[in-house]
């Protein structure tokens, strides 16, 4: 019954291109559910700050470099007790969804050494998602992560259409509902 009023839910969205959202945002934030019911859907997007962060061999990234795709981006820490809940989840979505519409981005903030990174990865059990770091916590601050874990939704401009405080299960039936319909159906 959940998915048959998710798919009513889509038909009724008036998704455009790329599955952009052309219908007023309330449309997502019908599909919450559960955990998902904590994901505040903006009413319109807004800007994200161009801060860059690095990769695990110190190489500048920019946000900028996935435009074109929706992003769920997810700010972190090897010391968070809440992250090592989430991170199975979030590798379960991106790996159901991986493609050329949609990328789990995963964004450890503050002191978090690369090999600490890999042993957080190993010990959850996750092999297919980034080790980005945010060393200093510029984009943290500018993007008003206060607490971890906290997860970001970027349109394909590039721009924040949601934000979800705290962990989650965003390989449930809710999120993955919403990540679907966001990206056209195509999973």
């Amino acid at each position: 019954m959940r998915w048959f009023r998710f798919a009513v839910l889509y038909t009724c969205l008036g998704l455009g291109a790329n599955g952009a959202l052309a219908a007023d945002p309330s449309a997502l934030e019908a599909m919450r559910e559960g955990d998902m019911r904590k994901l505040v859907v903006h009413p319109e997007p807004e800007a994200v700050p161009e801060v860059s962060f690095v990769d695990a061999a110190d190489a500048e990234v920019g946000l900028d470099q996935f435009r074109g795709k929706y992003v769920l981006v997810n700010f972190w820490a090897t010391w968070c007790a809440p992250c090592r809940k989430e991170m199975p989840s979030l590798s379960a979505l991106q790996e159901e969804f991986v493609g050329d519409s949609f990328e789990v981005v995963t964004i450890a903030t503050g002191r978090n050494p690369v090999a600490g990174m890999r042993r957080f990865f190993e010990e959850v059990g996750v092999d297919n998602l980034p080790l980005y770091r945010d060393p200093k916590q510029q984009l943290a601050r500018q993007m008003a992560v206060l607490a971890l874990p906290v997860s970001v939704i970027l349109d394909p401009e590039g721009r924040e259409i949601a934000r979800l405080m705290g962990d989650a299960d965003w390989h449930g039936d809710s999120a993955r509902a919403i990540v679907s319909a966001l990206i056209g159906g195509d999973s």
